[in-house]
């Protein structure tokens, strides 16, 4: 049985009525996806207005110079349009940290392909408030009232 820990909630299968993710992970991404019941919040994470934020760790092969991390920050158009800028640095020596408030299809991919780089990993650990943190694979949790978007 699962519980909130901070509302002392016991999970029931009603719970699961209505429920359905914000915002899609490709076959070949994994990471943190949160599901709702209320079509609002939804909008809120993945509309075309949203400015919640979404944090990726993204290793990487390929050589990156200034000028192609400058360019990932705020420099790239996709299907003829301008992307708003993003926050990119490297995490270490092949992963970088893409902090991004849109998501189109195959973005960072996608990115990373126009600057010679191949992405050979995705992960996204925070959307907005909620880390991911050491929440294992295929497991899910309630979320905490400061979590709350």
């Amino acid at each position: 049985t699962q519980y909130a820990k901070d509302r002392g909630q016991r999970f029931q299968p009603a719970h699961l009525k209505g429920l359905a993710p914000a915002g899609r992970l490709d076959i070949d991404s994994t990471g943190l996806l949160v599901l709702t019941q209320d079509g609002r919040i939804a909008r809120q994470l993945i509309g075309d207005d949203s400015d919640v934020e979404k944090e990726y760790l993204v290793r990487v092969e390929g050589r990156l110079d200034e000028r192609g991390l400058a360019l990932l920050n705020h420099g790239l158009e996709l299907d003829g349009r301008k992307l708003r800028p993003a926050r990119v640095a490297w995490a270490n020596d092949d992963q970088l940290r893409f902090e991004l408030k849109e998501g189109r299809k195959r973005q960072i991919r996608r990115m990373c392909e126009l600057v010679g780089l191949r992405v050979v990993g995705l992960k996204r650990v925070r959307i907005g408030r909620v880390r991911l943190g050491d929440l294992p694979l295929g497991q899910w949790r309630y979320l905490r009232e400061d979590e709350g978007f």
